[in-house]
């Protein structure tokens, strides 16, 4: 379906982001003088070439960076890596437990009891998704510059629910502004969108979806989480740093430069705008 987008991303990446811009936000791309957040990524894409940002999205890699910045403490354990899914020592591993491709976004395999997994399939899944390439016509050249590989990191569970939410905090120039949450249970439900102060916010919306089925509490470590999005968002003019809150521990999930490949819809547009004012861009303004 987005074949021809990626043959128009290489004779003209500007008119494919133009056009896939207006297909899925339904505003009109301007790249010469960008306004709102999600155009502001459109022009990150072509224009931000930070080389931290090829490893830093890499799932294995970042685990190097976050060690870097003095965060090591809130890695996962990581179970095994390496290239080939033939290799996996599964009669090694615990009962559950959670398999990723390091290059891409959704090549996740979570595995609640080994005794039901059907290795044989895993593998063949596993060499499918390794050889996938990222869409050209998103832009996001940072993707797949490192060799993909497979990572088996431990199973995260919460002793009081058996839900997991992701705590996305976005930051601009190594200061969050938002944080957008959403649950590993159900990640169809979307995104519920909370202030620095951890005040919900009813009116705005980031991609489709209905609201989380709960209103959450602060994390008691939410201070905590606030210096750690700090740390890990200061080499970059805008990054989301995501973070897992297990049984009152903060677990590092994954860094991420272009939410959604910059194709979200964000509601209400005013809400985009002002995401906008947050993010200057090098030698733009």
């Amino acid at each position: 379906m987005l074949t021809p987008m990626n043959l128009l991303y290489r004779i003209s990446p500007k008119l494919n982001l133009r056009i896939l811009y207006k297909l899925k936000t339904g505003h009109s791309l301007n790249l010469d003088q960008p306004v709102s957040f999600t155009e502001k990524l459109q022009w990150i894409k072509l224009y931000e070439k930070n080389d931290l940002m090829t490893k830093c999205c890499d799932k294995f890699w970042v685990r190097n960076y976050v060690e870097s910045r003095g965060c090591g403490e809130i890695l996962n354990e990581l179970l095994w890596e390496g290239f080939d899914p033939a290799d996996i020592p599964f009669d090694d591993l615990p009962n559950q437990f959670v398999i990723k491709i390091t290059h891409g976004s959704g090549f996740n395999i979570i595995c609640k009891n080994k005794e039901c997994l059907d290795r044989d399939k895993t593998v063949v899944l596993l060499n499918k998704w390794l050889k996938t390439k990222y869409l050209p016509c998103y832009g996001e050249w940072f993707y797949g510059v490192e060799k993909a590989r497979i990572v088996v990191d431990k199973y995260l569970k919460n002793e009081e629910t058996d839900d997991l939410f992701d705590y996305k905090f976005l930051c601009f120039h190594g200061e969050p502004k938002i944080i957008c949450i959403d649950s590993w249970k159900d990640p169809k439900t979307g995104v519920d969108l909370y202030d620095m102060d951890f005040n919900y916010i009813p009116d705005g919306k980031m991609g489709g979806g209905t609201d989380l089925p709960v209103r959450l509490s602060k994390p008691e470590k939410f201070e905590e989480m606030l210096e750690y999005a700090r740390k890990l968002s200061k080499d970059f003019i805008h990054v989301r740093v995501d973070f897992y809150y297990v049984n009152g521990k903060i677990i590092f999930g994954e860094l991420s430069f272009t939410d959604s490949a910059g194709f979200c819809k964000i509601t209400p547009h005013t809400l985009d705008v002002k995401m906008g004012n947050w993010l200057t861009l090098p030698g733009r303004e």
